[in-house]
């Protein structure tokens, strides 16, 4: 009897034994989050369909339900409104895709590489737009890039593919002292915002979540004169940037403030 207690003390003490170690592999609360957080999330090819809209200068993009002032200017001609599958409330605003005319369709251009875009608008159900339908209302230049004018609808194979973008992260903050509306575009990544914090370098010293007001413009439900403004974003891939110090104390409605952005 006596043997046989030992046996097991002794085989209890070397589970133990073995188990500290992996125990204590990482310190509580530093356990490393997943790799592939650190990178874009490629996605397959789908099929869809595309028609366009806006003219032939793409005057008509302007605006829209993503909240960008002047889509020409801050992305160019080709963009897109999605379908609401796609646009998805808006969270989807900004995200990057690359599409192909499906060549079986006789209204293809032959030999005509994939294009670029990004989501700027939202097309509202009704037609082709209705759900469940994956569908891009594309602008005009970038419709007629891949397909003949006269085909009116075509379709089209997409992917969402990472946004290279040129300089930083934009924070335009507009409204008035009690109530501030921070509008974010040109963002790298994943494209998309899923989430945005500020901080200030005063009484509001602490990251505070900004609420989705509509599209790209988030409401911030605390009071942001007279701070130094930081901000993290977090993308729909689940990546985070820090932009510190991007608007100085002195800040002004109206005023466009630039940050990091994504490599």
């Amino acid at each position: 009897m006596a043997s046989t207690l030992q046996a097991l003390m002794s085989s209890s003490f070397l589970i133990l034994v073995l188990a500290l170690p992996i125990a204590n592999a990482f310190p509580i609360g530093k356990i490393p989050k997943p790799r592939f957080l650190n990178r874009p999330i490629l996605h397959r090819w789908k099929n869809g369909h595309a028609t366009f809209y806006g003219g032939a200068d793409a005057s008509g993009t302007v605006g829209g339900a993503c909240g960008f002032e002047d889509p020409r200017k801050e992305y160019g001609l080709y963009t897109a409104a999605l379908s609401t599958v796609m646009y998805k409330n808006g969270s989807n605003c900004g995200a990057c895709y690359e599409i192909k005319c499906d060549n079986k369709n006789k209204m293809c251009k032959p030999g005509t590489p994939s294009i670029f875009v990004t989501a700027t608008n939202y097309c509202p159900p009704g037609g082709w737009c209705s759900p469940p339908a994956h569908h891009f209302d594309l602008s005009e230049p970038a419709f007629t890039q891949i397909a003949e004018y006269s085909a009116g609808v075509i379709p089209v194979q997409f992917r969402r593919v990472p946004c290279n973008k040129q300089g930083g992260i934009k924070f335009t903050i507009s409204g008035n002292p009690t109530f501030n509306l921070v509008s974010i575009s040109n963002v790298g990544g994943a494209g998309s915002v899923k989430k945005v914090e500020v901080k200030g370098s005063d009484k509001l010293n602490y990251w505070t979540e900004l609420k989705r007001n509509w599209g790209t413009k988030w409401e911030a439900n605390a009071t942001l004169v007279g701070e130094t403004l930081s901000f993290r974003i977090t993308t729909g891939d689940g990546r985070i940037i820090i932009s510190s110090n991007v608007a100085p104390k002195s800040w002004q409605f109206g005023q466009t403030y630039e940050g990091i952005n994504f490599g």
